[in-house]
């Protein structure tokens, strides 16, 4: 089978949880970023705040991503890695249910802790993570099915994979692989938190030649390219990928299609939870390219899913708003 989009990136199940601003504090999390964290320390906060979850989902940046754009229309696979537990029977039956393929259609579900992820939400749409990697900590080469990858039109890697040693040294030599074999390479940072801590190992991935294209948010952006403005972070971005796309929350975004910049507005809607913007967003921009789009009007696209997404709890289009997505792909074709 030929993939549209072939996904590498941590494995989780996304817990979302209604929290008010005060437990953020009394809890000592840091509001709208993601920190890892160890399980003893995911056990003690899940006992505070059990009572509030929203909603349980597999996720993870990039697979957020696959199920998008699976969503609307495109074949995907998402290279992970998840264990023999109850969680990680969950997280591969829901790929499963969203016909996603994946590499435990070619391996046995090893044994391990599958990873998990609390999702705080505040009254201002704002997403707090607090992740335990489990058993993805781990993934590696041995996770990502050459034989897929091979006949996949598009590799996206997940920036949070920079943060373990194994795992940004197969995003590394898959990076490798798909350059030799004119297979276009995106990858998209994940989180501020990520490109402060990990710029240089950020850097590695993408390599010595800049890659396709690179999904980032404005703090992102201006954090790994060492800038002061949107402007001068916008040029030196230049330098690491052909193609780009700065997103600005409801501001829009800014994106270079490798010719010109082009300034794109957003849509106003009233947030309730915004975990899963940026993943819905490059999700819905593979999938308008693919139905014949052009840059900036996949771009309008993206925006529009994104703006969906946020209006409820979770990181995925729900199946009115998938129609909604598609009605717009139509109106702009």
């Amino acid at each position: 089978m030929t993939y549209d989009l072939y996904g590498f990136g941590n494995a989780l199940v996304d817990f979302e949880i209604a929290v008010k601003e005060e437990e953020l504090a009394k809890l000592e999390i840091a509001k709208g970023l993601m920190t890892l964290i160890d399980e003893s320390r995911q056990s003690y906060l899940y006992q505070h705040v059990q009572g509030q979850i929203q909603k349980q989902t597999c996720g993870g940046s990039a697979a957020n991503t696959v199920i998008t754009a699976r969503q609307l229309g495109l074949s995907s696979f998402y290279a992970c890695k998840v264990a023999n537990d109850e969680t990680g029977r969950f997280f591969y039956k829901d790929l499963k249910e969203h016909k996603v393929d994946s590499t435990f259609d070619h391996k046995e579900l090893p044994e391990g802790t599958t990873g998990k992820c609390l999702i705080l939400i505040t009254p201002d749409a704002q997403r707090s993570m607090e992740t335990y990697l489990g058993i993805t900590e781990t993934v590696s080469s041995e996770e990502v099915h050459k034989p897929s990858l091979e006949k996949s039109k598009n590799f996206y890697i997940e920036g949070y994979l920079v943060a373990a040693p194994k795992a940004r040294a197969a995003a590394i030599d898959a990076r490798k692989y798909c350059q030799a074999n004119q297979i276009p390479v995106s990858l998209t940072f994940s989180d501020p938190n990520m490109v402060s801590h990990f710029r240089e190992q950020m850097k590695e991935i993408i390599g010595e030649q800049a890659i396709d294209f690179i999904f980032a948010n404005e703090d992102e952006a201006m954090t790994f390219t060492e800038s002061q403005s949107l402007d001068d972070a916008f040029e030196e971005l230049k330098k690491y990928a052909k193609q780009f796309i700065v997103t600005r929350s409801e501001k829009g975004c800014v994106t270079f299609d490798g010719k010109s910049k082009e300034v794109l507005a957003g849509v106003s809607v009233k947030a309730v939870d915004t975990t899963g913007a940026g993943d819905t967003f490059a999700g819905a921009f593979f999938a308008a390219r693919k139905r014949g789009l052009d840059f900036n009007k996949s771009a309008q696209v993206a925006n529009f899913a994104a703006s969906r997404v946020v209006t409820k709890f979770g990181a995925r289009l729900s199946e009115e708003q998938v129609a909604e997505v598609e009605t717009f792909i139509k109106d702009l074709s």
